[in-house]
């Protein structure tokens, strides 16, 4: 996947699922019901229990149309473990070595900043798109206030967008958001998976999702 190839992945999309939890069994149920309703771009956060091996077999049974990436992507040594797994991109929460080693391996970056500078810094480094984090640190208002500035940016929110938000980041100029509890639930953890699809659904009806 080449960086042109994940942006408009997420304009298309406009939702990327976030899957972390301590049940490795569990996350790939949760990621099975999340290709079954529709949703084509994941990413398994490296945080969560047996996450390499979580990507690993993901990746070997989902389809072609399906693509998960590695999250919380903080060394350069989480990077090649994320390639090596099977990510075809790559997801931080700031601009540590994991973004640069990344982009080395050709593996697409969705890039955590929050301040001006840190925008700056991501786009010159290659950012495929700026994961806005934590988006809840000033909400909506101040995604509408980095977008006069960087009109050009794709901004990604992530970290405290609800179901309930998701419009309004959207009509705020977010290319895409990124949900994670509020999407998954406790189902990573070995929770209602009927709960997770009735929110699958919600949220692709909420982002217009073709």
């Amino acid at each position: 996947m080449q960086p042109h190839d994940l942006l408009d992945l997420l304009g298309a999309r406009r939702l990327l699922a976030i899957v972390r939890g301590d049940d490795p069994a569990a996350a790939l149920r949760s990621i099975d019901v999340l290709a079954e309703e529709g949703v084509t771009l994941m990413e398994v956060s490296l945080s969560g229990a047996d996450a390499l091996s979580v990507i690993r077999k993901a990746a070997s049974t989902l389809g072609a149309g399906v693509h998960l990436g590695a999250g919380t992507v903080l060394t350069a040594r989480d990077a090649v473990a994320a390639r090596d797994a099977g990510a075809t991109f790559v997801v931080t929460p700031g601009l540590g070595e994991g973004v640069d080693e990344a982009l080395r391996l050709g593996l697409p970056v969705l890039a955590g900043a929050l301040t001006p500078t840190e925008v700056i810094s991501a786009t010159a480094r290659g950012a495929a798109a700026v994961k806005l984090f934590p988006a809840s640190a000033g909400g909506v208002s101040y995604l509408r206030a980095l977008r006069d500035p960087f009109p050009a940016v794709p901004f990604v929110p992530v970290g405290g967008v609800g179901l309930d938000s998701v419009r309004d980041y959207l009509e705020a100029g977010a290319v895409a958001v990124g949900l994670g509890s509020p999407l998954l639930g406790d189902a990573p953890r070995g929770g209602d998976l009927d709960d997770l699809r009735r929110r699958v659904r919600t949220a692709l009806d909420l982002v217009g999702a073709p």
